[in-house]
């Protein structure tokens, strides 16, 4: 999922068109105050970003996100009519992986999103991170969950669920939410396949299964505990 943040409305949507073409999924935010809203509720795989917003600006937003512990290795490209130096300098000083100057070309568009994508799935990206907490170890890169050493054997929704928890352990997610970062918003599945997978993933982790924390009228946390 890509994050596009854009406030020209018709440019936004022509870009949301092409990625779409090129077969990414994507969602608009026409500011920066939505976009760090929509970064507390899913994962994204790489923010498109342009500095011209209303309110906070791009650079702005770019800070927040290289300063939050949960955002900071999305992978950022900055879109922008400025092509004066500067600004090029400024973004790359905030930690942007690329800088794209408009009007730009579907096609590079796509080719450096690829790039980027390739590179931080090869080279310490989020895809190479090892997610912990009692005990319990997730591997994205190798896709494999151990608990005290001990793979789990969980299906493919069951791990990604469980992914989705441990990226944002101590905070309440709604069902909505997780639906969301599973099952892309699927509108066959409804909120009570949540309650389903959570209870056989707690079944899985046995004793440790306790650590995944019912919200009532919510959703679910994972309990923060030390990496074991």
């Amino acid at each position: 999922m890509l994050l596009v943040v854009e406030d020209d409305q018709d440019l936004a949507h022509l870009v949301e068109y092409n990625l779409n073409r090129a077969g990414y999924k994507c969602h608009i935010s026409g500011s920066a105050e939505d976009a760090l809203k929509e970064l507390s509720r899913k994962s994204f795989d790489l923010v498109l970003l342009d500095i011209m917003l209303p309110g906070i600006d791009g650079f702005e937003l770019c800070r927040q996100i290289r300063q939050h512990q949960l955002y900071k290795d999305i992978p950022i490209i900055m879109v922008t009519a400025k092509g004066e130096e500067i600004d090029r300098i400024l973004g790359f000083e905030l930690g942007i992986d690329d800088y794209v100057v408009k009007p730009f070309s579907p096609r590079e568009l796509n080719l450096r999103i690829r790039a980027i994508l390739k590179r931080d799935r090869r080279h310490g990206g989020k895809m190479q991170e090892v997610l912990k907490t009692a005990g319990l170890e997730v591997d994205l890169a190798r896709h494999i969950a151990t608990l005290d050493g001990r793979e789990l054997v969980l299906t493919l929704m069951e791990f990604k669920l469980l992914v989705a928890l441990l990226k944002r352990k101590g905070e309440a997610q709604s069902r909505e939410s997780l639906l969301s970062d599973v099952w892309d918003i699927d509108k066959n599945i409804n909120t009570r396949t949540i309650d389903t997978h959570i209870t056989r993933i707690r079944e899985k982790l046995g004793e440790t299964g306790n650590i995944i924390k019912t919200v009532r009228g919510l959703g679910y946390k994972l309990e923060e505990k030390e990496d074991g």
